[in-house]
């Protein structure tokens, strides 16, 4: 059976998704793995831009704000796992003109309800 931490993680990273095809995005892959690296949520927006997107969720209280907790290790696997993405499935349906871009989504779950928040462009790693 999942444990709690597990099951906010997958309860925030459907929220994250929601709110993202709000905004008109398209979720291509979910939890997609490149060796032992993992993304949350790959979508596409624009026609020509591809989201890489790290979703944080937490339940309150918080000590600290989810997207905080993005270091720069998870950054640089999360720039690996686009590389490998891009190589592999990636190649075959995704615009020759593509921009990749790494997102972030906070989701806070509390009594009062669920909020989610949205960091485009959260970072720019060394290289893609």
């Amino acid at each position: 059976m999942k444990d709690d931490r597990q099951l906010t993680g997958k309860r925030g990273e459907q929220e994250a998704c929601r709110y993202l095809e709000s905004l008109g995005h398209t979720i291509v892959e979910r939890n997609w793995r490149h060796s032992h690296k993992e993304v949350d949520i790959i979508s596409v927006s624009g026609g020509n831009i591809l989201h890489i997107v790290e979703v944080k969720s937490k339940t309150e209280p918080v000590a600290a704000q989810p997207e905080l907790s993005v270091n720069g290790k998870k950054m640089q696997n999360l720039a690996a796992a686009a590389r490998g993405y891009l190589r592999s499935a990636g190649r075959i349906y995704l615009p020759k003109d593509l921009e990749v871009v790494f997102d972030v989504v906070s989701v806070v779950f509390s009594d009062h309800g669920t909020r989610v928040e949205y960091f485009p462009q959260a970072y720019i790693p060394a290289y893609v």
